[in-house]
């Protein structure tokens, strides 16, 4: 395994929290961070790692492909790529910027790696690209594509266009696909977030439809803890489900969270339904337990705790956040002002 990895969207949410987990268990690599810091990206997320020799900080966009070439060709030998436009309700206002970064940006990072002959490189998607399940049953991999918005169309593009070159070039690509994450550094335009921020603000919730969509919920320590685990012990070409076999509706993480503030239903406010919202996901993690010896290891209730508190501990985070555009979004998605 090479010392040095590049690390694209590692200001993000999930990309800050791998950051973090290879500063602390891999001290030994050299850990070169790419992000554009638009909206979701915050350099605040790093602020621990920044002056740490082992860890480098470049502001620049994955589809610039003299940039993302100039880095690649450095001695990078693993690069793993969490860039992307990823919230539905964003792709559902419009989706240039998703069809841009998530299948664009892709393949420029991929040229680069072949290129210059970059032993691995991690793909990081998401389950939304299978569509919807009934009650029944959970994704495999083996599930044939159905994305039902655009944001999980352009991940299910790059997913497709990984695929291809691994099968057309022997290009040495792993794809791993998650369920719904949770924990500290996470927008608050995602369901948890957006809810704790808003109880602690005094402000109602709003949620989608009935409530009743179904959701696989892992703590974002364990997917990162899944990532290396594929980085370190995938094969080329696979795919890897990563879950945790728990399965909550959006009311039962809203009725948790209110539980767990102090608040009351009263707070709840009901919103119409986005359209097509997907009913239920649930993974079927087998293949990466077995072949990658990874295991979940946050227990919800206490996760679900650490992270409400987090956000209790950082009210300047997510304060500095919730302002300007974030408000006008809020306001054309939900129809309410905060």
């Amino acid at each position: 395994m090479s010392n040095k990895i590049l690390i694209t969207g590692g200001a993000g949410f999930i990309g800050s929290n791998f950051v973090h987990l290879l500063l602390a268990e891999r001290p030994e690599w050299q850990l070169v961070c790419l992000d554009s810091l638009t909206y979701a990206g915050n350099l605040a997320n790093l602020a621990e790692c920044q002056g740490q020799k082992q860890f480098q900080f470049v502001k620049g966009n994955i589809c610039d492909a003299e940039l993302v070439d100039k880095l690649i060709s450095d001695d990078v030998e693993v690069v793993v790529n969490f860039a992307a436009e990823s919230h539905v309700d964003r792709s559902i206002l419009g989706c240039q910027e998703f069809i841009r970064t998530n299948i664009e940006g892709t393949q420029v990072l991929m040229d680069a790696a072949r290129k210059h002959e970059v032993g691995k490189f991690v793909q990081v998607s998401t389950d939304e690209v299978y569509g919807s399940l009934g009650e029944e049953g959970a994704f495999s991999e083996q599930t044939p594509l159905a994305p039902n918005s655009p944001y999980s169309a352009s991940k299910a593009a790059a997913d497709m266009l990984a695929r291809a070159y691994y099968k057309t070039y022997g290009f040495g690509v792993i794809t791993t696909r998650c369920s719904n994450n949770y924990g500290p550094y996470q927008f608050p335009e995602k369901l948890i977030p957006l809810f704790v921020t808003n109880l602690l603000a005094g402000k109602k919730v709003p949620v989608y439809g009935d409530g009743r969509n179904v959701r696989d919920w892992i703590h974002v320590k364990d997917h990162c803890r899944a990532i290396l685990a594929a980085m370190e012990k995938g094969r080329a070409g696979e795919l890897y489900n990563i879950g945790s076999d728990n399965e909550k509706t959006n009311l039962e993480i809203t009725h948790l969270l209110l539980k767990l503030l102090g608040k009351d239903e009263s707070m709840l406010e009901y919103v119409e339904d986005r359209p097509g919202h997907d009913r239920r996901y649930a993974i079927d993690a087998t293949k990466a337990k077995n072949e990658l010896e990874w295991r979940p290891q946050v227990d919800f209730a206490e996760g679900m705790a650490q992270t409400v508190q987090w956000y209790i501990d950082n009210q300047s985070w997510w304060e500095e956040i919730k302002t300007g555009q974030y408000l006008k979004y809020h306001e054309q998605q939900y129809g309410k002002t905060l």
